[in-house]
């Protein structure tokens, strides 16, 4: 088989300090089938062993696994082991040749009677991601009139890269796009939200994606960013182009999403896609251990 094969090892771990007597969680760990993305192999395990498990296909097409405790435990670990098959996108790139970025927000944009397109619902605000006239402003030096939208998005994504600074621990989970701007620092959650922000704000669709880096990086090839744990980058739409009309890039990383990163989920924003939510009774304050090796399989 062509491609770069990939196996995935993500283990989470929660630790309590004192007894949950009960809970009920969302987790999101089964990566995408797409076409650039084949898997060919998962397993996962959860301890203790849920008391209930079951799973669903989301409105965004990720599929989500439900489990709940009803016996008392003072941790919890979740592991997720995955290969996939990866092929690549992008050999035969030409971003000036996709259409102009205005053709692309009017195609989008509701008329009475015109046709619906299902990317447009990734052209709104969303829970942590407000449309703003300076995400607007700032988004309109990489669009100049008439510019083809993927090299404007391209653009757009050198700029943050150069403009924000990858800062562990700056932001938190929730801290909405707005904010990430004006600091001008975070990390892959943040410079993700703060590019859908100023996409969306002209008009375009962009979606969140969640998953994975490479850590271990062709030779030659230097670490990327944010390798050593769960990643962000964002899906920008563009009718008529290959990778079924959605193209990935890393701002983080200032790349193309490629054969280096692996889809987990894919969502307006993170709220869509953490990787574990829910509700517990009990468990006092508790500490998080994440581990995560993508390497070639």
């Amino acid at each position: 088989m062509s491609g770069t094969r990939l196996a995935v090892t993500h283990r989470t771990t929660y630790r309590y300090s004192t007894l949950v007597e009960t809970a009920q969680h969302l987790a999101t760990i089964r990566p995408l089938d797409l076409p650039w993305q084949r898997v060919l192999a998962h397993r996962e395990s959860i301890e203790p062993s849920p008391s209930y498990q079951t799973s669903r296909r989301d409105a965004f097409g990720n599929e989500v696994l439900y489990f709940s405790f009803d016996a008392p435990h003072d941790y919890l670990q979740m592991t997720s082991v995955t290969s996939v098959l990866l092929s690549p996108r992008y050999a035969s790139l030409d971003a000036d040749d996709t259409p102009a970025w205005e053709d692309v927000a009017r195609l989008l944009r509701y008329t009475a009677g015109g046709a619906f397109h299902a990317e447009s619902e990734f052209c709104f605000a969303s829970p942590n991601i407000d449309l703003l006239p300076e995400l607007r402003a700032y988004a309109l030096e990489s669009f100049a009139p008439g510019a083809p939208v993927l090299a404007g998005a391209i653009d757009l994504m050198h700029r943050i890269h150069a403009d924000f600074a990858y800062r562990p621990s700056a932001t938190a989970f929730d801290t909405p796009a707005a904010r990430a701007f004006e600091l001008r620092h975070g990390v892959c959650q943040d410079f993700a939200q703060v590019m859908i922000g100023c996409l969306r704000s002209i008009g375009l669709a962009a979606r969140y994606v969640s998953g994975y880096l490479r850590n271990d990086p062709p030779a030659g090839a230097s670490p990327m960013i944010g390798a050593d744990a769960s990643h962000a980058w964002v899906s920008l739409y563009v009718p008529a182009a290959s990778s079924a009309g959605w193209f990935d890039l890393d701002p983080t990383n200032d790349v193309l999403a490629d054969q280096g990163h692996v889809t987990l989920a894919i969502g307006r924003d993170y709220s869509d896609v953490s990787l574990l939510r829910g509700v517990i009774l009990g468990g006092g304050a508790h500490r998080m251990e994440v581990a995560v090796r993508v390497e070639a399989d």
